[in-house]
């Protein structure tokens, strides 16, 4: 039997969410995370319609655990196996100091909000924390689970958020764990996903097939940069929409009548394949595609951004930002086995920061502001950089870092938040908070309100409990206009 658990919320028109999932096996895109077959979004919804300073999220994932003394908390007093190789430089914010090798980040400094407290306890390479603000998740899990929690772009799309031309969410520039399936196949590290609110809320993923200039000399700890653009999945790729296919599937609908009677009186068949033809036409149409066509920007922007593939992946946010889609995650990947750009640099951390991720993340993030100043999208976009943890305070004896989530940073700026402030202090190693803690809820939830979103609103699972989106967190009203 065709089945996909859930729960009886009432669709907008009087069917169970269950039901029209089940229906939506049926669809021609079966098996795939997309396309946007919401009927929420068809439905007037006072959630619908943005109230928050924010009408779009650009959320880049330094997926690995970003060291936070080598980058946005500097311990220049401490001893040298704790502050490391790197000295501080002074910013745009009077008393901020930050790393040397991001001079760029430093002269714009006053723009953003930086928490230096974020702390958890969820130990793993998932970005599952900072995109739904559930720490309690399962550290070995690498594949998604119908259980694992909403993001943020599944909510947005569930109430209905963005033009419904677009997704309501995407993802760039391809799914995270996507580079490391060589070593582990059918790895789809959770996260970035519809989660008990269903498939159908997954983001559009972009595809990528990047280039390296060398072969790493280190396995998994070199600076090899990724070159290369997120493209969108070929209409090719999808399957065929014939007339004969269309009838193959009615004919399976015939034979489960009885069962679909409820759903086939309410009608919701016909509309489900109105869905279907409208995300067919949202990812194969030019509206959706233009936004991924970066030679429509000038040669000088794009070096701004920087060739790599992490900075044409924030060149084409903000193109999306510019169409209307609500949430778009950026996320690092480690390439295996051509080299890695993730921070998750537990030997050659200083080298592997120096030589590559830093210098792209000096680059790409002054050019994502400027840009979006520019073009009047500033005010209205909120930018988070951040990763799933932060890095020990000790150096080990290869030269790198190991996991820590006691303490780490999140940097955001534009979309209501305030300017020039720092939050949160953390101890004289940057081991742990000494004021201000600040959980992965909390940065969600402070997202969800500069979105308009009430973060205490609740959604229910695959049980029908009721729970909140943001799992607990309250918005960090110190940071916010």
């Amino acid at each position: 039997m065709l089945r996909i658990p859930g729960h009886a919320k009432r669709a907008c028109d009087g069917i169970s969410r269950r039901d029209v999932m089940r229906v939506g096996t049926l669809s021609l895109f079966g098996g795939m995370t997309w396309p946007r077959l919401i009927c929420a979004s068809d439905s007037a919804s006072e959630n619908g319609t943005p109230t928050g300073p924010a009408k779009s999220v650009i959320l880049f994932n330094l997926l690995g655990g970003p060291s936070q003394m080598d980058m946005f908390d500097p311990k220049p007093l401490a001893p040298v196996e704790v502050r490391g190789e790197f000295q501080a430089i002074s910013t745009s914010v009077p008393g901020l100091a930050i790393c040397e090798h991001l001079p760029n980040v430093a002269r714009l400094m006053h723009r953003a909000s930086l928490i230096r407290t974020v702390t958890h306890g969820y130990n793993a390479h998932n970005p599952l924390p900072i995109m739904t603000g559930y720490t309690g998740g399962d550290f070995a899990q690498l594949r998604v689970m119908p259980t694992d929690p909403p993001d943020i772009g599944a909510v947005c799309q569930y109430l209905g958020r963005g033009p419904r031309d677009l997704p309501g969410s995407v993802c760039l520039p391809c799914y995270p764990g996507w580079g490391e399936s060589s070593m582990y196949p059918g790895i789809r590290r959770p996260g970035p996903y519809g989660g008990y609110l269903g498939r159908q809320y997954d983001p559009l993923f972009a595809v990528c097939q990047p280039t390296f200039e060398r072969k790493p000399e280190i396995p998994y700890y070199d600076t090899v940069t990724p070159y290369g653009e997120p493209q969108l999945p070929g209409c090719d790729a999808l399957p065929q929409m014939t007339a004969d296919r269309l009838d193959r599937r009615r004919s399976l609908l015939d034979q489960v009548e009885e069962q679909f009677a409820a759903v086939q009186r309410s009608g919701a068949i016909d509309r489900m394949q109105a869905y279907q033809q409208r995300a067919f036409s949202m990812l194969c149409t030019s509206k959706t595609r233009d936004a991924f066509d970066l030679s429509q920007e000038s040669e000088a922007l794009r070096d701004k951004y920087g060739r790599n593939l992490f900075g044409s992946s924030l060149l084409v946010a903000r193109r999306l930002v510019e169409r209307g889609v609500p949430f778009i995650s950026v996320h690092a990947e480690n390439f295996l086995p051509h080299g890695s750009f993730t921070y998750d640099m537990h030997e050659n951390n200083f080298a592997m920061l120096r030589d590559n991720n830093l210098p792209v993340l000096d680059r790409a993030w002054p050019a994502l502001v400027e840009d979006l100043e520019e073009r009047g999208l500033f005010d209205s976009t909120l930018i988070v950089v951040m990763g799933e943890m932060g890095r020990s305070p000790k150096v080990n004896s290869k030269a790198g870092r190991d996991h820590w989530p006691q303490c780490g940073f999140s940097l955001l700026a534009g979309g209501g938040v305030r300017e020039g402030v720092v939050y949160g202090e953390s101890d004289e190693h940057a081991a742990y908070p000494k004021n201000g803690p600040v959980s992965p809820a909390d940065i969600v939830a402070t997202i969800y309100e500069r979105l308009g979103i009430d973060p205490h609103m609740t959604v229910p699972d695959l049980t029908d409990r009721p729970i909140a989106i943001a799992h607990g967190g309250e918005p960090i009203r110190a940071i916010m206009t």
